[in-house]
Order: structure tokens, then sequence, then C-alpha cells
């Protein structure tokens, strides 16, 4: 950009009605624009963005209310709100509108009749559950249809046909991903194995590498073929009719690619990124032509902030010439933040969702005397001898009722839309005390078939199903060995029946929670209705019993509603909560997910309890330690985990002794901020682990000897106890760190244009890293984690000041590598005094053991130890002893000193474990 020598192109744009619309030109410059983003300091909590600026209001035009202003009626309460600057890197900006595409005519190359690979970079809202989009594909109407990427309720499908009409598809759920991403399908389409395969990838970028997203999909009944339609391909397409509405996708396309055969040549390769804005036509590199039509475009902009304004205020002097309005808006956790309403339980949330005929929570509060129910046209399940709101200990599910000996409940159940084939019902359950040797009522309906009443009885000494006809005779004794260890914990009861024949085929089904099933089925000849009425009496020997979320299908989907949601998601990694939370939520909230090693799960969670959406996020955050902040691009978020934060690459390296790239003042501060020497974790509702420092200068230990005690203490939704014990071994490792802070590092990006591309890129998390700091610093280089910033760009002026944290913390071992996969040796010191040249060092080892040598080790070599502040290059060692010689070449890190006897001497790199 040609800035700072031109006015930097900065845009402030709003989102009125469903257009953005540029009030650039109606932004006072004598009020800056003033951006903060992420947070201070290392803090658990990522505060919500700001964004200050002043509108010129003269003509009205921002004065929401203002019949005379032409977004009369547009203006409001939250209002989206972006600003941005030139961009490094062009991109196809799609709004979702069905003529708003890219396409290139058909073309014989694009023929493809067998094996296909697609792939495509994007930047999209992938975990919307009410996404239903189409990403890439050569599909027109009924007849001149061959392939579509397509995203649905965050899953990655391919369809296809073998005629151009009939309709297949293979899909996979998508795992965490971040909103920049590439997907890839194949189709293997004769895999000599009778049938045809589909594989679906995921990456970084279209230049990968690519992770497989679970595992292939294979059809039998024969090889398939793709029809060969003169459908133009397009990027993004619409689906035509026969198939679920599906619309040009809304975000950002990079680039992509289709080949002909798995890996095979490449017949179309659309690459936005370098086509000057505003281009509708281009070539790609294997020749064919793309048109943009619609509301499609080429854009380049960098996006500095997006968020909401709040809040209308206009503001005049007493001559009323000057007319203003200020506008102070806020990233989307303050609006996320202003609700208090906890969610319902994971059971509550996710059963509905079923279409049950009939569903009963039980969560209902203490005092109540039936059971609510949030199935329109269902009525309260009516019951005597319950307390509500007594147990806690199902995972997924808030307090339940306990029901003393002989408790009954009855509710009616509507009959379904259509004549039923097949009905299910679920009741999960807990028996208090000693398990009934008799067999006891546990489960009672009747229905409007042959079998009028059903029955199941259950005891130690064994369990009955029982059916009654209209006249109460039993037709039905299914008699059934003794479940073992069926009274012990939370099991579901399921019972599931349809129509086969002239006969009722039933299957009774015990599910743990958190554990394993058994089963057991059989006939009965009959019809089999539907699900008129609960009416169960429980056994007057029963112990207490407590029971929930009784539900009742008209289809078999009991295990598939219940699964993980009845204990809460226990043990469902921190990446694939918040992935799911969101997608649940994603009428309100978008999440995309960032992680550094795929191969690695974040943190695995206890049971998710009912509370407030961004609690339950920061619940997630926490117990895994990563960094949840706002996508400086639209109103979702982002989440990097823990993994994402190690052993980075610096994404901006600054030079101090170049002009420009580091403003005054970058002062190191020496504080106990950031100390914790004595860190207790609790596992909720589980057990604790303390750690703590006792020697070394960051010891509990009073000074001079230590710094004292710094205590802290944490609890977390941790799945496994032990991982209390890691965790608070691994924050005692972030909170004894024996450093400098550099709280603030400032940028004048006008000083220093040529930084601008890298600092667009910067993300929450970041590294950077400063090199060739002023003698009266340690030597270099100086690695920092971004923690959030302040922007205030004007016409000749941009300023950016990065917060800051200490990177060092965050660098761990890695296996086999020859810097970061070395251990050290325990309390070894200079055997004897050397002066500033010396080339050889006497290495004293104790307790040891002693260190490799040249002559065991020979490949190990070299390596880089520190003492005294010098960092010196270890290129041999000889002895077998405690005591040895190290040759050395001096002043690796440009210090080069005299260093007394007793020295420590320590690698330059010590093995941290990762958490």
């Amino acid at each position: 950009m040609a800035f700072p020598t031109t006015p930097l192109d900065v845009r402030t744009e709003l989102r009125i009605g469903s257009t953005w619309t540029d009030v650039s030109s109606d932004v006072y410059t004598r009020t800056p624009i003033t951006i903060e983003c992420g947070r201070s300091e290392e803090s658990g909590q990522t505060n919500p963005g700001k964004l200050g600026l002043a509108l010129d209001n003269r003509s009205g035009a921002y004065t929401a209310r203002n019949p005379r202003s032409p977004y009369y009626g547009l203006l409001g309460r939250n209002t989206p709100v972006r600003v941005s600057v030139p961009g490094t890197e062009s991109y196809l900006e799609l709004d979702g509108t069905e003529s708003g595409v890219a396409s290139t005519p058909h073309h014989a190359s694009l023929g493809i009749t067998g094996d296909l690979d697609v792939r495509i970079e994007a930047s999209i809202a992938w975990h919307n559950t009410m996404l239903n989009q189409a990403l890439i594909g050569k599909w027109g109407a009924p007849g001149q249809r061959s392939w579509c990427l397509r995203v649905y309720n965050r899953r990655l499908g391919l369809l296809w046909t073998e005629n151009g009409t009939a309709v297949g598809f293979a899909e996979v759920r998508l795992p965490p991903m971040p909103y920049r991403a590439a997907v890839r399908a194949t189709l293997d389409a004769d895999n000599g194995a009778g049938g045809c395969t589909f594989t679906f990838y995921w990456a970084r970028s279209l230049a990968g590498p690519w992770t497989q997203i679970d595992d292939p999909i294979t059809f039998g009944g024969g090889a398939t073929s793709i029809f060969a339609s003169t459908a133009p391909l397009t990027i993004a397409p619409t689906t035509a009719e026969g198939v679920p509405p599906r619309l040009p996708f809304v975000g950002n396309a990079y680039r992509a690619e289709v080949r002909n055969g798995i890996g095979g040549t490449v017949v179309a390769a659309p690459d936005f990124r370098a086509r000057p804005v505003g281009t509708t036509a281009f070539s790609d590199s294997a020749g064919r032509p793309w048109t943009l039509s619609g509301s499609a475009r080429i854009e380049r902009r960098a996006y500095l902030f997006y968020g909401e304004a709040a809040s209308w205020a206009p503001r005049w002097d007493a001559s009323g010439k000057d007319v203003w309005t200020p506008i102070e808006a806020a990233g989307p956790l303050r609006r996320l933040g202003q609700g208090r309403k906890p969610l319902a339980s994971a059971l509550r949330r996710r059963l509905p969702s079923y279409t049950p005929l009939a569903y009963w929570p039980c969560e209902d509060s203490q005092g109540s005397s039936s059971a609510f129910t949030p199935v329109a046209g269902v009525s309260p399940l009516a019951v005597t001898g319950w307390s509500f709101a007594q147990d806690s200990s199902l995972g997924g599910s808030s307090p339940l009722p306990v029901i003393t000996p002989g408790g009954t409940m009855r509710g009616r159940v509507p009959a379904p839309a259509s004549p039923a084939t097949v009905w299910a019902l679920c009741m999960p359950y807990r028996v208090e005390g000693t398990a009934p040797t008799a067999e006891q009522e546990m489960l009672s309906w009747t229905t409007t078939g042959t079998i009028r009443r059903w029955r199941i009885t259950m005891g130690t000494s064994g369990t009955h199903i029982l059916g009654y006809d209209a006249d109460g005779t039993l037709v039905l004794n299914s008699n059934i060995v003794a479940v073992p260890g069926a009274f012990d914990g939370w099991w579901r009861l399921e019972f599931l029946a349809q129509q086969s024949g002239g006969s009722i085929a039933y299957e009774l089904r015990w599910t743990k929670v958190n554990g394993g099933w058994t089963n057991v089925s059989g006939s009965v000849a009959g019809t089999l209705g539907t699900v008129s009425q609960i009416d169960t009496s429980f056994g007057p020997g029963l112990p207490d019993i407590r029971i929930g979320h009784l539900g009742v299908f008209a289809a078999d989907t009991v295990t598939a509603a219940y699964s993980s949601a009845d204990h809460g998601y226990n043990r469902e990694s921190a990446n694939s909560r918040l992935s799911r939370l969101a997608a649940e939520e994603s009428r309100s909230v978008q999440l995309a997910v960032v992680t550094g090693d795929p191969t690695v799960s974040s943190e695995l969670l206890g049971p998710q309890k009912p509370d407030e959406l961004l609690a339950l996020f920061q619940e997630a955050v926490d117990a895994d330690g990563g960094i949840l902040y706002e996508s400086r691009t639209d109103a979702s978020l982002v989440y990097r985990d823990r993994t994402s934060l190690y052993n980075q690459a610096p994404k901006l390296v600054l030079d101090y002794t170049v002009d420009g790239e580091i403003a005054p003042p970058m002062e190191p501060v020496e504080d106990d901020q950031r100390t914790r020497n004595d860190i207790t974790v609790t596992r909720e509702g589980g057990t604790s682990a303390r750690v703590s420092l006792d020697t070394g200068p960051m010891s509990t230990q009073a000074p001079p000897d230590g710094v004292g005690l710094y205590d802290d203490s944490v609890t977390l939704n941790l799945a496994e106890d032990g991982r209390a014990q890691q965790i608070a071994a691994w924050r005692l490792h972030l909170g004894t760190r024996d450093e400098a802070r550099y709280p603030t590092v400032r940028l004048m990006l006008h000083a220093a244009p040529h930084l601008i591309p890298a600092v667009l890129t910067l993300e929450q998390g970041d590294l950077i890293r400063i090199i060739n700091p002023p003698q009266w610093l340690p030597p270099g280089p100086i690695d920092l984690i971004v923690q959030g910033w302040g922007d205030q760009p004007d016409l000749y002026t941009w300023d950016r000041v990065l917060n800051c944290t200490p990177a060092d913390a965050w660098t761990v071992g890695v296996l086999n590598d020859p810097v970061l996969g070395r251990l050290g040796t325990d309390g070894t010191t200079l055997g004897a005094a050397v002066n500033s040249s010396a080339t050889s060092l006497l290495l004293a080892s104790s307790p040891g053991p002693a260190w490799i040598t040249t002559a065991s080790h020979p490949s190990e070599f070299p390596f880089d130890v520190v003492l005294g502040g010098e960092v010196v290059r270890v290129t041999a060692i000889t002895g077998t002893g405690l005591t040895q010689t190290a040759t050395v070449v001096r002043s690796v890190n440009g210090i080069s000193k005299a260093h007394a006897a007793g020295t420590p001497v320590q690698l330059a790199r010590p093995l941290t474990l990762a958490l």
C-alpha cells in the first residue's frame, strides 16, 4: 500500500438492513478511531472488543428515529459495524444470494465420470447447525447434475448422480476447524472391491497437509460413475429442486481445485488471491475462463474490528452547526454476556430435537405437584409420592425427583400424525438402597394395540415383560434372567416395539450411563397400536428411586437421542464442547476452533451442567488453558487450544536496530504480577492436588532465598482426578518463570509500513520475536505472546500497541528433537574458574547423572548450555565420572565474560514437558 505517503484508506461500514454501507466520509478525523481487541494480560478471560469513533450528523442521517434520515427504521441497537484497511490478499466475497456466484462453462475436461478429487479453501461458519449451503459443484437442474460439495448441519458431504437426476451422497461430521480452512473430498468410483469409496479431509489451506476426517465411506453394490452433465462448474452453486434447498455459502473463497482422478490432473484451479479488486472475469491456470455474477465480487480488505453499535446518541454544540453522533461499539462478547439465563441441561436441550410424542424432563423445582412438559399438546405428568429437585447425580440433568416406594406417574401420550409402525420409550433411573429381590413394577404404559397394557417388572431374582389384552388377560409373559448391576447407578430403561407382519417385535434394553448395555428381544402376535398413556405404580418393594427425562417416540431414536447427553457429555474434549455448544446456539453465536496438533486431544471435561453460555465456554477454556477471542471479520468467536500455543514460529519479527520497527517505550518490567508458586487445583466434584516450588529464586522461601508465598487455587471441570495434579504442575510452571515482562510493544506502522502485511495477520496467541535488543537489555531474541492490542488508524498515522506476555514458558519438549528433546542433568557447576576466552570448561555434576560424552553419543553434539548469562556451544565432552571436561565455543549469544568456580551450568533450552 502507498501509505503513509498517501492517506490510509480506513473504511468504516454499517450494516444497514442487509447491506454493508460505507460511511467513511462521515467519520470525523478530529476524533481518532480507537480500537481495543483481546486482553491486556494473561488473564483467563477476554474482554469484549471496543470501537470508538464519531460520525458527522449534520444531515440527521445518524439519528435513529429521524424520519428524514435515509436510514430511518434501519439504525438501532446492535447495528453491525466494521472497520477495515487495504489487505494484502484478495478473495471472492459471497453474500449467499442465488445469483452471486463465480462459474466457468462446461468443458470436455470437466466431464469427469470416474474418480474425482475436489478441494476448496474458504472462510465460512463451518459449525453452524443452521447452515445448508453449497461450496463448489457441477450441478444444474434435474437431468444436468454431476456432483456438488456441500456443508450441512456441521457436516461435509459430496452429492453425486449417475444419471443426472437421482442423487446419492456421502458425508462426515466436521471436526473443530478454524474459520478459514480448506476441505477436500475424493471419490474412488471403483475401489476394486465391488463398490465405491468416499474420503474427506481438511487442512489450514489448500497447500495442506491434509488431515483425514473419520474413516472412508464405502458403498457396495458395484462401482459407480458420475453423470457427465453440461452444467457449469460453480462456486458456489444453488442446488435444484428435489434436494434440500441449498444456496451459495456466505463467506469468502480463496482458491479451489478440481482434479480428474484422486491426486490427478488439475482441470480447474480458480485462485482469487492475486486478482485485482473489481475483477469480474479471468482464466485460471488450467485454462478455464471464470465469470463473476450477481453480488459476487473480488475484494481485498483486512478487518481491524467487527462489532455492534449498541447506542445512538446524537450530540451538538450550542450553535447547532456542529452535530455528531459518537459510536461506541463492542464485540459479540458484550451481547452474549448480557443474558443471565442458564442454558437448560444437556438432556433437556437435546431431547425435544428428536420430536418426541411426549417428554417429561422431571426437572421441576421443589414443591411442584406435577412434572412439566415442553412438548406442545402434552399435559403435565400427574404424580404421587414424588419429591422434586432432590438428586443431582445424573450428569446431563438438572436435579431430579426422589420417588418413595409405591409412588405413581400418569400422563397422556398424543397419537402420532401418521399410523405408527414403531414406537419407543426411555426412562433413565437410579435406585438408592438395597435392590429388591422380588420383582417390582418399574414401568407400565397402555396402547391402542392388541396388547393394551405393557409392564416391566424387575428384581435381583429376575425380570419380566408382561402384556395384557383389552380384557386384562395376560397374553405375554416373557421371563428374563436378572441383569447384573441393573440397580447400581444410573441406567436407561429402553423399550422398542415395531410391527413385523402379524406380530409385534419388541426389544428391552438396559443402557448404563457412562457404561455398557445389554438387551433382550422377542415377538408376540398382534397389532402394534400407539402408546396412549404412561401409567406406572412403582413397586412398593422398591427403595427410593430417581427417574427423569421420560420420553415416548414414534421412531427408533432413543439411543441417538439420549447417548452422551445423559451423562452431560462427560469426557468430551474442550474443543468439541465449544464447537457443539456454538452449533447448538448457532442463532446467537458462531465459533471456530484452532488447534495446534489435531492428533492431541484438548482437555477432557466433566459433565456439562446448566449454566450461562459464556460460563460454559469459559469453563472449557479454563480447563484446557487456551484463548477464546473475537473474530475481527464477523460476529464469531475463535478458540485457540493450548496446543496451538506450543513451540510457535514467530508471526512477526521486529528488529530493534531498524529505524521505526519498534517505537518507544519498550520497557521490561520485573514484578510479581504473574508469580504463583503454590497452586491448588480441584476437580469439580472430585479430588484436589497441590503443587509448590520450595527451592530456588522463585520459590516459596522468604527473600533472599525465594520470593515468598504466592498461592492460588482454582476449581476446574475435569474428567479425571489425575489431571488435577498435572494441571497444577503446569500452572506452577507458568507462574514461576524467572524472567522480565514486556507488557506492551508499540508499533508506529506509518514509520514502518513494511510491517503492515505481517501485522494484519496477527491473531491473539501468536508469537512475535524482537531481535537485536539494546545493550542495556539481556541479549535476545525476546519472544512474546500477543494477548491483544489497541489500534488508532488515522489518515497519515497508524499506531498499534501490542499487549504481550513472555513466550518462553510455551516452548515444550518434542520427542527426538535435537534441541527440544534433550534432557539435562542436575546440579552441574563449573569445577574451576574460567576467563572470557577459555574454550575448555570443567563440569562438576552433583547429584548427576553425568553428561553424555562425544565417544558415547557423537551424533548428539553440538548443543548449547548457559552459565552466568552466557550461552556457549558444547562441541565435545570427555570423562565418564561426575567431573568432566567440555570443549566449547564461547559467546553464542554475544556475551563473553569470566566465570567463577561454582557457577551453575545448565542446558540453554531445558526440556519442559507439555501438559
